[in-house]
């Protein structure tokens, strides 16, 4: 059976391609819902925390969530708005540290912002999720044997760049406990 000419032109293609396209135009969507959910408006305090704290906090916190007070309805004035609260995943020793510090960090998050979004920090002590490449795993320690082989399948090798990679791939392969 033959589709008519007006019926195929109404199909469109399952899916386009409008060309190369920058990660965070892709994500944007999604992962800006997901910060929605956790009280964040914007994703600017997840993605500039360890900038906004400073290197003594930056690997042993995070920020998990921020609860907004109840408004009122109708039009919020300056003198009524209230901060909000926010909770800080850390670990047991930064949760004594940061809430000996509070007033530190939340004058740097309010600096950051530009206004008064923070009122009080509420520590959670759990640990913080960490956004990242992982770290590698060491290689096995070879043996002489083993470190001898390596060596002399990479020595015919002229360039002394491209023999030290092959000596390191070699000392990865010959080392790995799979």
């Amino acid at each position: 059976m033959e589709v008519p000419y007006q019926m195929a032109r109404l199909k469109k293609p399952a899916f386009v391609y409008k060309g190369v396209r920058p990660l965070a135009d892709i994500i944007a969507a999604p992962l800006g819902a997901a910060c929605r959910k956790r009280g964040f408006a914007t994703l600017d305090l997840v993605a500039h925390w360890p900038d906004i704290v400073g290197p003594a906090y930056a690997d042993t916190t995070a920020p998990d969530q921020l609860t907004w007070p109840r408004r009122p309805k109708g039009l919020i004035e300056e003198e009524t708005h209230e901060p909000a609260v926010l909770t800080v995943r850390c670990s047991g020793a930064a949760a004594m540290r940061l809430s000996l510090e509070a007033p530190l960090i939340i004058e740097r998050i309010n600096t950051f912002f530009g206004y008064r979004v923070v009122g009080r920090i509420r520590p959670l002590q759990l640990p913080p999720v960490k956004v990242g490449p992982k770290p590698r795993p060491k290689p096995a320690p070879l043996s002489p044997e083993a470190e001898a082989k390596v060596r002399t399948l990479a020595a015919g090798i002229a360039d002394d760049g491209l023999k030290a990679a092959v000596e390191r791939l070699g000392r990865a392969v010959a080392g790995d406990r799979r």
